[in-house]
C-alpha cells in the first residue's frame, strides 16, 4: 500500500481524545445552567406564568425546525481551508457566551408581556449560536474515533468531561445564588451567568487549538453533499437512525426535566432551601457517573450499544424510582448517588449509537454527513423540551400551582413534584427501550459495518 493510500492518522490516542473533550466542558456548561436554572429563573425570580414560559418553548421549537437541521446541511456542504467544522465552531462560541449572559437580564419593571418577548428572543439567539458550536463540536466525534474500541476509550474522556462540565453548570452557580427561587437574587444570576462564559470560552478556546482535527479523506464530501431537503429525506430513511433519535428524544426529556424540576422538588419535597445543597445533589450525581464511566465502557464493549443502551434506560428506571417517597436531603442524596450510575450508562452511549449510526448511513450513500445528522438530532433535543415544559405545565396547572406560589405547597403540589422526578422520566426510558429494540445494528452487525467503510475510506483517500 503506497503512502498516498493509507488511511490518515491512527483513530485514536489520548492527547487527541483528551483535547477534544474540552469541547465538551464548552458544551454542557453553556446548555446545562440553561437547562437547570431557566425555569426557576422565569418562574419563580421573575414570576412569569408558567403557561406563558411553556408558549415560548413551543414556539421556539418551529425555530427550532429551520434553524437546527439548516445548520447541519450548511455545514455538511461546507469546503475551506480551515476544514468543514471549525469555521462555525469559532463563529458560534462567542456570540453563544454572550447570549448565556443576557439570558438572566430581562427588564424588571416591564410588563408580562415585554419580559415574554425578551425571553423569545434570547431563546432564539441562544439557540442559533449554541446549535452552531454544539452540531459541529459533536460532528468531528465519528469522524476522529472511527471504531467501536477507539470510539469507547475515547468516549470515555468525553464523558467524564461532560460531566466536568455538568458539575460545573449544577454547583458553581450556587456560589453566587444563595436561594435559587427568591427574588432578591435576580442580580445574582447574571454574575453567575458571567463566570460560567468565561469559563466556557477558556475550555472551547483550548478545544479550537488543540482538539479539532478534520480527516483528509472526507475532503471531497461537501461536493456530493445533498440539498436541504433531500438531505433530510435520506436521514429520515436510516431506520438506525430514526430509532436512535427516538430514543436519544427520552434520554434528553430525562436530563432536562430532573434538572429543571431539582432545585423545586429539594426546596419543597426534601425542604432544602440552601441552594449550595440542592446544587450538591446533582454535582455528587455527575461526580457518580464519571467514577462509573468505566464500569459502562466495558459494558458497551462487550454487548454493543443496542443492547448495553437498553440495559441503561432500565437501570434509571430502577433507580428513580424512589423520588417518589424520599423525605429529607440525606434521603434524597442517596437516590441522587444511585441514578448517577445509571445516568452513566445512558450518557456514554449517546454518541457511541449516533456514530454507529452515521456509519450505517456512509455504508449506502458513501458521504460522511455527520452535521445533518446532528443537526436533526438538535431538532429533537430542542422538541424534548416542549415536552418538558407541557409535562411541568400540566401538573402545575392541575395542582393549584400556575404561578409561583411558596406559601401555597399543598400535598398536591409535593405529588406533582414528585411524578415529574419519576413517572414522566419512566415513561421516557419505557419509549427508549422500545425504540432501541428495533435498532438494526447490533455488535456482530456494527463490525461489518466498520469493515466495508473502512474499504470506503481508502478508496476516497486513493482519488486525492
Amino acid at each position: 500500500m503506497t503512502e498516498k493510500n493509507k488511511p490518515s492518522e491512527s483513530s485514536y490516542s489520548t492527547k487527541k481524545a483528551v483535547s477534544y473533550s474540552f469541547a465538551s466542558i464548552a458544551d454542557v456548561n453553556a446548555y446545562q445552567m440553561f437547562s437547570f436554572l431557566i425555569f426557576t429563573f422565569y418562574f419563580a425570580v421573575i414570576g412569569l406564568n408558567v403557561a406563558l414560559i411553556t408558549l415560548g418553548f413551543i414556539i421556539w421549537s418551529f425555530w427550532n425546525a429551520i434553524n437546527d437541521p439548516m445548520l447541519g446541511v450548511i455545514s455538511d456542504k461546507t469546503s475551506s481551508k480551515w476544514g468543514r467544522r471549525k469555521p462555525y465552531i469559532i463563529g458560534g462560541i462567542i456570540p453563544l457566551c454572550i447570549v448565556l449572559v443576557l439570558l438572566w437580564t430581562p427588564p424588571l419593571q416591564a410588563s408580562d408581556f415585554v419580559i415574554f418577548i425578551y425571553f423569545m428572543i434570547m431563546l432564539f439567539l441562544f439557540d442559533f449560536f449554541y446549535t452552531m458550536y454544539s452540531l459541529n463540536q459533536t460532528s468531528l466525534f465519528p469522524e476522529m474515533f472511527q471504531n467501536i474500541d477507539d470510539r469507547a476509550k475515547a468516549n470515555r474522556f468525553v464523558q467524564v468531561f461532560n460531566i466536568i462540565g455538568l458539575i460545573f453548570a449544577t454547583l458553581l452557580p450556587s456560589f453566587f445564588i444563595p436561594q435559587y427561587d427568591d427574588p432578591q437574587y435576580y442580580n445574582n444570576y447574571a454574575v453567575a451567568a458571567l463566570v460560567m462564559a468565561v469559563l466556557t470560552l477558556i475550555f472551547a478556546g483550548i478545544f479550537i487549538k488543540f482538539g479539532i482535527k478534520e480527516r483528509k479523506e472526507y475532503s471531497q464530501d461537501p461536493k456530493k453533499a445533498p440539498p436541504f431537503f433531500k438531505a433530510l429525506k435520506m436521514s429520515l430513511s436510516n431506520k438506525a437512525f430514526v430509532y436512535y433519535v427516538i430514543a436519544n428524544f427520552g434520554i434528553w426529556y430525562v436530563f432536562g426535566i430532573i434538572p429543571t424540576i431539582a432545585p423545586l422538588y429539594g426546596s419543597f419535597v426534601l425542604n432544602v432551601k440552601d441552594s449550595f445543597l440542592i446544587s450538591l445533589l446533582l454535582a455528587i450525581t455527575f461526580i457518580v457517573a464519571a467514577a462509573a464511566m468505566f464500569i459502562w465502557e466495558k459494558i458497551y464493549v462487550k454487548l454493543g450499544v443496542k443492547n448495553a443502551l437498553r440495559l441503561a434506560f432500565a437501570t434509571l428506571i430502577l433507580t428513580l424510582a424512589p423520588f417518589m417517597f424520599v423525605t429529607n436531603f440525606l434521603g434524597g442524596l442517596i437516590v441522587f448517588i444511585l441514578t448517577g450510575f445509571a445516568f452513566a450508562g445512558v450518557l456514554f452511549g449517546r454518541d457511541m449509537t449516533m456514530a454507529t449510526a452515521i456509519d450505517y448511513d456512509e455504508l449506502s450513500s458513501g458521504v460522511r454527513r455527520e452535521a445533518g445528522y446532528y443537526g436533526i438530532n438538535a431538532l429533537i433535543i430542542r422538541l424534548t423540551t416542549i415536552a418538558i415544559f407541557l409535562s411541568i405545565g400540566l401538573v402545575f396547572t392541575n395542582v393549584g400551582w400556575a404561578v409561583f406560589a411558596p406559601e401555597r405547597v399543598t400535598p398536591e403540589v409535593i405529588f406533582g413534584l414528585r411524578v415529574l422526578m419519576f413517572v414522566f422520566p419512566a415513561l421516557a426510558m419505557g419509549v427508549g427501550i422500545l425504540a432501541m429494540s428495533f435498532f438494526p445494528i447490533d455488535k456482530v452487525k456494527a463490525e461489518e459495518i466498520k469493515e466495508n467503510i473502512d474499504k470506503i475510506h481508502l478508496e476516497k483517500l486513493a482519488k486525492l
